[in-house]
């Protein structure tokens, strides 16, 4: 007979797109309301490797991640995707600037193996997981280099984000050891 495993708890990452600092910060502030503190956020680095998001989000985009302290089961992510989408919705109405989406909110998650990201877009290489969201691993972890793929964005295969995302791969495994 074949036994059944719980998965464990992961680390919810949020990836944050911003027209300008203030929104950076005002999605920061939204995030913890609804998912709780924020324990690990990396500095704000300027986005230049597409011009998709220039119409809706300007061209001088930023980017940032935070990581929420507290843990999440994997089978949270669509809900949590829906969730931020109503976030950027929210801040849209909120913030001045002009444009019609100042922050864009990318959820996912990181086990020790690897990182995982939401999205409302299907492609080839995306798994359903229900409430019209789609996941994607994006990077794996393995002998100690996040590790991208053909179709992981240029962004994420950067040594700038790697550091990051071992730090939060280290605070998940410190959090699953004292659990």
């Amino acid at each position: 007979m074949w036994k059944l495993k719980q998965p464990e708890p992961v680390k919810l990452i949020i990836g944050i797109f911003g027209c300008d600092e203030k929104a950076v910060n005002a999605a920061v502030a939204l995030i913890e309301a609804k998912f709780g503190a924020c324990d690990l956020q990396s500095q704000i680095w300027p986005f230049k490797h597409t011009e998709y998001y220039a119409e809706e989000t300007g061209k001088e985009i930023l980017k940032k991640f935070v990581t929420v302290k507290k843990l999440i089961m994997p089978d949270k992510l669509a809900a949590i995707k829906l969730a931020t989408n109503k976030m950027e919705e929210k801040l849209a109405a909120k913030l001045e600037g002009g444009f019609s989406r100042p922050v864009n909110l990318d959820p996912g998650y990181i086990e020790p193996s690897k990182l995982v990201l939401a999205s409302t877009k299907n492609f080839s290489h995306r798994i359903y997981i229900g409430k019209k969201i789609w996941a994607e691993v994006t990077l794996v972890f393995s002998r100690g280099v996040w590790k991208g793929f053909e179709y992981t964005f240029p962004d994420h295969k950067e040594d700038r984000y790697h550091g990051f995302f071992s730090q939060a791969r280290d605070r998940l495994v410190e959090q699953l050891r004292n659990n």
